[in-house]
């Protein structure tokens, strides 16, 4: 009987706040120390080790620290590209890792016609790993197109596909806009499917295939990531048991923190009213020790968004324990303003106005143009603009008429003076 550990969607170096950098750093140690607990054979991550392909030295140092660890303890760690550490000019920390000999990338493309796959074969286990990585934008489609099927079906022995990409027969309602790669584009007959990309775990089994894994994010690269771990998913990664087959399946949760998830529909209330009650539900939850997550929603019945002021909400939050503060506030809608109906009789006395109130404005001689001969005038001259084009009217004979128009109203003779 062997194990190995899968892992997938590290995202290291995503956080950028001081205290979720800690978190994150924190769950891939404690993922690392479980997996050597449980005597694992060998170990595979399935993309997305970092969230970018050159990520900032300071989780490179954490992170070659923990995988040298594993290294020295004479394990494999197995990878392929995800869509966030894949460089098409192959500047990745991935190949500086694997050229470190700290881990070992299994894509390995063989040339031809159609699109090879070379096994990689752990020495001691037997397991025969390969796999395809993932690309940005979901480039990897047309990969799965050209991929040599039957050359991979026809291999023997226990073999493990390794992916990045979501499948499209499995996805969920709120995964329908992400791009995927229907199932029957992967090769058959492999006895374990370790996949990446998505971000909360399942387990699927489909005639054909053996089992497919995707484990989900391990601590989460966004704020709906944290957000959906507040709202009960569970973090972590897969032991996989097996000898000729699949043995056993465990999930093993890494929580590096507490969550607290805390939402607050304010639909219908003043801004005022909206602060206090966001005030009562924070004391309804015990936050101390917790990252929490705070989601506000709703439209406000009189006030300013702004006066639900989350610098005073965060602080109210540390004062009662929480580790770090999330506050989502998308979901808060300003009041409507209210709709000016306007009769059709009312349009010309509101524009009479407009108009009286521009023309006592005017920095102009001719006092004439401020009395009811200049309102006259610009009314007639309003109504004439607004003679729409006749048909078969070309443009420029509207023009020319409306400019002709424009004159006549305001008592001018373009061919007067000179004659031009």
């Amino acid at each position: 009987m062997y194990r190995f550990a899968h892992l997938s969607d590290c995202h290291l170096g995503a956080q950028k706040q001081a205290m979720l950098q800690e978190l994150e750093g924190k769950a891939f140690r404690m993922a690392i120390d479980d997996a050597l607990d449980n005597d694992i054979d060998f170990m595979i991550i399935a993309g997305d080790l970092f969230h970018s392909n050159l990520p900032n030295m300071k989780t490179v140092k954490m992170a070659t620290r923990e995988l040298r660890r594993v290294r020295d303890e004479g394990i494999p760690v197995y990878v392929n590209y995800g869509s966030h550490d894949y460089s098409p000019s192959h500047t990745s920390m991935i190949d500086i890792l694997e050229s470190a000999g700290l881990i070992e990338n299994v894509v390995r493309p063989v040339p031809g016609r159609k699109l090879g796959l070379e096994f990689t074969e752990d020495e001691a286990t037997g397991a025969r790993i390969t796999g395809l990585s993932g690309r940005s934008r979901n480039l990897e489609k047309d990969y799965y197109m050209m991929l040599d099927r039957e050359a991979l079906e026809v291999e023997e022995g226990f073999k493990i596909f390794v992916f990045h990409s979501a499948i499209t027969q499995f996805k969920t309602e709120e995964l329908a806009d992400v791009e995927s790669i229907d199932l029957n584009l992967f090769p058959r007959g492999f006895d374990y499917y370790a996949g990446g990309h998505v971000h909360r775990r399942s387990t699927h089994h489909e005639d054909g295939y053996g089992c497919m894994v995707f484990p989900g994010a391990l601590f989460g690269s966004y704020a709906r990531d944290l957000e959906d771990t507040a709202r009960g998913e569970v973090r972590g990664y897969y032991l996989v048991d097996f000898s000729e087959t699949i043995r056993g399946l465990e999930f093993r949760e890494i929580m590096p923190a507490g969550f607290e998830y805390i939402e607050v529909d304010v639909d219908g209330i003043t801004a005022r009213e909206a602060m206090r009650k966001i005030e009562s539900a924070i004391a309804e939850h015990d936050v101390r020790g917790r990252v929490v997550m705070l989601r506000i929603r709703g439209g406000l019945s009189s006030g300013k968004t702004s006066e639900i002021d989350s610098g005073v909400i965060r602080r109210i939050l540390r004062e009662r324990g929480a580790l770090t503060v999330n506050i989502n506030r998308h979901g808060i809608r300003p009041p409507e303003i209210e709709k000016v109906r306007v009769s059709e009789t009312e349009i010309p006395r509101i524009e009479e106005k407009i108009l009286r109130e521009k023309l006592a404005g005017l920095g102009v001689r001719n006092m004439e143009l401020k009395s009811a001969a200049g309102l006259k005038m610009a009314s007639e001259l309003l109504k004439r603009i607004r003679n729409e084009r006749r048909e078969g009217e070309t443009r420029e004979d509207y023009e020319r008429r409306m400019v002709e128009d424009a004159l006549e109203v305001l008592g001018l003779d373009m061919e007067g003076g000179d004659g031009a």
